[in-house]
């Protein structure tokens, strides 16, 4: 699996899906630069060391960031408190990137949990 599936995975989307998570994707990228992309669960995912540390999906009312984890999003709920969220999942909308900023804190407390 490589990134060659992931621009297949955004290229079958409609605007403004595609180009938000274009934006998600280089947001991640930046923070890991050396991850591999993959699919996951039939979604778009970041591997680091052959762990997942993000993923991401469109659906049809929302697009979502997937840190893989079922504790990350709780870890930083405080920041999170404008997105809907499952435990596993943050919802955003389709034509608003989520902020660099965010997408760094929630890679890097993907990544303190491998760590640990």
């Amino acid at each position: 699996m490589t990134a060659d599936e992931v621009d297949a995975y955004l290229a079958g989307l409609e605007e403004p899906k595609r180009s938000t998570l274009e934006a998600l994707r280089r947001s991640i990228r930046a923070v890991v630069p050396d991850a591999e992309e993959c699919i996951s669960y039939g979604m778009p995912a970041f591997r680091v060391e052959g762990k997942v540390v993000a993923g991401f999906a469109a659906f049809k009312h929302h697009l979502a960031y997937l840190p893989h984890s079922g504790t990350v999003l709780a870890g930083l709920s405080d920041a999170l408190t404008a997105y809907e969220r499952t435990s596993g999942s943050l919802h955003f909308p389709v034509d608003e990137p989520l902020p660099d900023e965010l997408v760094r804190s929630l890679v890097e407390a993907k990544l303190a949990t491998l760590r640990s």
